[in-house]
């Protein structure tokens, strides 16, 4: 499923580097890995479509394979080192094709933003030589891009629900970038090779991420349909099943499957803290991975 077919065109150079593919194919896979866990409260899996009515795991698959080579592109637009702009149009476009594969629904726009961001951080880092490991990720992408992602948190328009991120006092998906993705670098992708560390299986170690993500991430997707006593609520759903054990209790499967019934019935649905997941799921996969 995540075999890169032929060089996309406008790409020379780059385009055909062993270690810029990879980024790409990690990146479909990455969003695959989020897709393919379950249980995960209120979100779409193949099981069924969570608190969503729009679109299920088929119309997932049908962005993924049209995302693949957007993300070649924004990986190879970093190792070309180009401005923030340039990283931004080719998002657009990304969005585009997302759009036209799925008759108009929003599977992916918030994973294009940090995963498209992450493929052009760890290109630059291709580009430059320097050994893959997440404190040089994130140090490239807040040396590159971090002026313009600042200003851009701030401007009309930015990425993610803005207005209910102002709203309500939260911290969007822009603020989040601009701070060097502080929820994955510090809290998701520790905690999945944490779970890994102790042997949990990959299911287990993904729904422990997602996990920590949701519980302390200004989710505008939560926010967006409960409100803040939404994404209150859900919050401290999370650190609950945190606090009682995680992913390493035997009945973590079960209780998180109670709070997918939970949040459907809510109507709640964790799309920001998914996204991390899948961030989480690339940035550990590339490391992995090497140079």
């Amino acid at each position: 499923m995540t075999r890169m077919p032929e060089q996309p065109a406008g790409l020379p150079g780059w385009g055909q580097h062993p270690a810029v593919r990879r980024l790409a194919r990690a990146a479909v896979a990455a969003l695959h890995d989020e897709l393919a866990l379950e249980p995960k409260p209120g979100l779409v899996s193949r099981l069924d479509s969570g608190s969503h009515t729009d679109m299920d795991a088929k119309t997932f698959l049908r962005s993924l394979f049209a995302l693949r080579h957007s993300f070649l592109r924004l990986a190879c637009l970093g190792a070309a080192r180009v401005s923030f702009a340039e990283l931004e149009r080719e998002g657009v476009r990304a969005e585009s094709r997302m759009l036209a594969a799925t008759e108009g629904v929003n599977t992916h726009r918030g994973a294009i933003f940090a995963l498209g961001l992450l493929c052009a951080g760890a290109g630059s880092l291709v580009a430059l030589c320097v050994p893959m490991d997440p404190a040089a990720l994130r140090r490239a992408l807040m040396v590159q891009w971090g002026e313009a992602l600042a200003t851009r948190s701030t401007q009309a328009g930015a990425v993610g629900d803005r207005s209910a991120a102002w709203r309500l006092g939260l911290r969007g998906a822009g603020a989040e970038a601009a701070l060097g993705f502080p929820v994955l670098f510090e809290t998701a992708l520790p905690a999945l090779q944490e779970a890994l560390a102790q042997g949990l299986g990959p299911q287990r170690a993904r729904a422990h991420a997602l996990f920590a993500a949701m519980a302390v991430l200004d989710d505008t997707n939560l926010a967006r349909r409960g409100g803040l006593e939404g994404l209150r609520y859900a919050q401290a759903a999370a650190r609950d099943w945190l606090l009682g054990g995680g992913a390493a209790r035997p009945d973590a499967l079960e209780h998180a499957r109670a709070l997918h019934r939970d949040f459907v019935a809510r109507r709640l649905s964790p799309g920001g803290a998914a996204d991390v997941l899948a961030a989480a799921c690339w940035v550990q996969r590339v490391c992995a991975e090497g140079p």
